[in-house]
């Protein structure tokens, strides 16, 4: 049987995702959908001048030499103007392009046009200069920084169509045990699963490409191993539910021997939550076995699976919050407390291991520190769930 000293909670998340990002496979050219949420493999580089060409910051009145000014036409976004002449006035848009020879620019608010057709108002320089933001080849961003929807943005007005970054992992939720329903209401010692269905969508959040659940898996080694094998065929991480004890229908430990994974960690420190693991395949593939209570389930994602899958990413550790308790929260002995809190720091009803109830409502998981408790008005660390 392999070490089963609990790893201290924070050290259980640094570990899972030194994992990850030790492991994580080679960086690609993604499209930006399938770049977003991963990180830069390379230094987001300018291909242009940004803008590449001079560009009005306002509608107005494009002038050249003394006014006031004849009307002459007029610039749209997307043309390429005529010069200027002196004495006339161009009407230009907002993100047009600047005539060449334009003197100044004239708001169109701050403009007055006489009975003759002439344009008079104040000029000004109200025009974005080429390479303004951005020149050609300079660095916009350094590798490393995380995909959000604004640096795909700023990549597509810098020229490019594609980003070096790490893809989605695989990933793929296996249900253990004979007494999940997958539909109707429990009944006859026969409970529904839940996890099935609420694992997955937080894979997806934490930047996983997921695949729906397989299972119920029955009781039995050899079918643990056949389901392991099935979904690590086609899957980077798989989570496993239930099955991480020793019990008399605890066959994961056995089934990871038996296709030769090793631990990378085997049990957490923390309440709920502790019998969770994470392991890896001969072939560099991880599992992550998950408790069968559902809020010790949700734990583990936070804890193990969530980091893992932002070091496979090329992320940082995500970083924890902060809340303010509304009350106290106790401690649980050498273990860390992850305590379910509201938006408003207080703690929830129905937060027993077992119970989704009160996760449904929470803002996350108060950190309480082993050997210590909160008092209200502290402010914490605040460990939030996937997707919520």
């Amino acid at each position: 049987m392999p070490n089963t000293t609990p790893v201290p909670w924070a050290e259980a998340r640094e570990t899972a995702w030194a994992a990850g990002y030790e492991h994580r496979g080679p960086a690609t050219e993604l499209p930006f959908a399938e770049a977003v949420g991963s990180a830069l493999a390379a230094p987001l580089v300018a291909v242009s001048d940004l803008p590449a060409f001079p560009t009005s910051a306002i509608d107005g009145w494009a002038v050249a030499g003394p006014g006031p000014w004849r009307i002459g036409g007029e610039v749209l976004a997307g043309q390429v103007p005529q010069p200027m002449k002196p004495g006339v006035a161009v009407k230009i848009a907002t993100g047009a392009q600047v005539p060449e020879g334009t003197e100044g620019i004239i708001r169109l608010e701050h403009s007055e046009i006489g009975d003759d057709d002439l344009v008079d108002g104040p000029p000004a320089r109200e025009w974005r200069e080429p390479g303004e933001e951005a020149a050609h080849g300079e660095e916009l961003l350094p590798s490393g920084a995380p995909v959000t929807p604004p640096v795909i943005g700023l990549a597509a007005a810098a020229g490019h169509a594609t980003l070096p970054a790490h893809g989605r992992p695989a990933a793929r939720v296996v249900v253990f045990g004979d007494e999940l329903l997958t539909s109707g209401v429990s009944r006859e010692g026969r409970v529904r699963d839940s996890l099935g269905p609420m694992v997955p969508p937080m894979l997806t959040a934490a930047g996983a490409a997921t695949v729906p659940s397989l299972g119920p898996v029955e009781d039995t080694l050899d079918a643990h191993v056949a389901a392991l094998r099935v979904a690590l065929a086609e899957a980077d991480l798989v989570c496993t539910t239930g099955g991480t004890m020793v019990g008399p229908v605890d066959h994961l430990h056995p089934a990871l021997a038996e296709i030769g994974a090793e631990y990378v960690i085997n049990t957490v420190a923390v309440r709920p939550g502790f019998p969770m693991l994470l392991a890896r395949t001969p072939d560099g593939k991880f599992i992550a076995g998950l408790p069968g209570n559902p809020q010790s389930a949700v734990i583990a994602v936070v804890t193990l699976v969530a980091p893992l899958l932002a070091g496979l990413r090329g992320l940082p550790l995500p970083p924890l919050r902060t809340a303010h308790l509304a009350e106290d929260v106790p401690g649980r002995g050498n273990f860390t407390h992850l305590a379910l809190i509201d938006r408003a720091g207080r703690r929830l009803g129905h937060h027993g291991s077992a119970m989704l109830r009160g996760l449904a409502g929470a803002a996350g998981f108060a950190v309480v520190g082993p050997d210590t408790e909160a008092a209200a008005g502290a402010t914490v660390d605040l460990a939030t769930v996937p997707g919520v």
